[in-house]
C-alpha cells in the first residue's frame, strides 16, 4: 500500500510539473510576442521533429512489439487525422480555423498519452519513471508554445487562445495520468499495443501533414535546422529510455 502511494505522488508530480511548465511555455508567448512571431515558425518545425520521431523510435515498435496488428491501428490514426482534416475544413469552412484545430487535436492527445506514459513508467519502477518524465518534461515549455501559437493563427483571441492552449497541452497530462493510473493494470498487453499505434499514426500525421508542411511554406532557410533540433530531442528522449 505504501509503495502504491508513493508512485501515485511520483506521478502526480510529474503529472503538475508538466502543466506548470508548458504554462509557463504560453506565458513566455504571450508577453514576448514580437520574438515569438519571428521564431514561431522554428518552434512548430522543432515540434515537428519530436511529433514525428517520438512514435517511429520508440512508440510504434514497442506497440508491434506488443500487437502485430499495430501497424493496421497506426494506418488507422493516420487516417482519422486525415479525414478528420477535411471535416473540419468543410465544417468551419475556414482553413486557418481547421488548421489550428486539427493541430489543437493532435497536441491534445499527444498531452494526453504524456500522462499516461507517466502513469505506466511510473508504475514499473521509480527509476524508470523518473527517467522518462524527465525526458518528456523537458519538451513541454516549447508544446505550450506550439500551442498558443497555432491558435493564434487560427484567429483566436489572445486571452481565449491562452485558456486553450492550457487545456489542450497543458492539463490534458495530468488528466491522462490520473485517469491511467487506476486502470493501467487491467489493460492487456495486446490491447495496449493497439493503442500505442494508433497514437502513433496520429503523431506522424501531425508533424508530416500538418504542422511541419505549414511552418516551411512561411520559412525554409532555416527551419530544417530547427527540424532537426527537434529530432535530436526525441533521440535524447528514446535514448534516456533504452539506456
Amino acid at each position: 500500500m505504501a509503495v502504491e502511494q508513493n508512485t501515485f505522488l511520483w506521478i502526480a508530480a510529474f503529472a503538475v510539473l508538466s502543466a506548470l511548465v508548458n504554462g509557463a511555455g504560453i506565458l513566455l508567448l504571450h508577453y514576448h510576442r514580437g520574438w515569438a512571431e519571428r521564431v514561431k515558425t522554428f518552434f512548430m518545425c522543432f515540434a515537428s521533429g519530436v511529433l514525428i520521431s517520438t512514435p517511429l523510435m520508440l512508440a510504434l515498435p514497442q506497440a508491434v512489439e506488443k500487437n502485430s496488428y499495430a501497424g493496421f491501428a497506426a494506418l488507422l490514426g493516420f487516417l482519422f487525422m486525415f479525414f478528420s482534416n477535411d471535416l473540419i475544413k468543410k465544417k468551419t469552412r475556414t482553413e486557418a480555423l481547421a488548421f489550428g484545430i486539427v493541430a489543437a487535436e493532435g497536441i491534445g492527445i499527444h498531452s494526453f498519452i504524456d500522462g499516461v506514459i507517466y502513469a505506466v513508467t511510473f508504475s514499473i519502477s521509480i527509476l524508470t519513471g523518473f527517467l522518462s518524465a524527465m525526458g518528456l518534461v523537458i519538451h513541454e515549455m516549447a508544446e505550450g508554445i506550439i500551442t498558443y501559437a497555432v491558435f493564434l493563427k487560427a484567429g483566436v483571441k489572445e486571452r481565449t487562445a491562452m485558456l486553450y492552449a492550457l487545456l489542450v497541452a497543458g492539463l490534458t497530462t495530468p488528466v491522462g495520468a490520473f485517469l491511467a493510473y487506476p486502470l493501467i493494470h487491467k489493460f492487456s498487453q495486446e490491447n495496449l499495443g493497439l493503442v500505442l499505434g494508433f497514437v502513433s499514426g496520429v503523431l506522424i500525421y501531425i508533424s508530416a501533414s500538418h504542422l511541419l508542411p505549414k511552418a516551411r511554406a512561411e520559412e525554409e532557410k532555416h527551419s530544417a535546422l530547427a527540424f532537426l533540433g527537434g529530432v535530436g530531442l526525441a533521440m535524447f528522449i528514446v535514448l534516456s529510455k533504452l539506456l
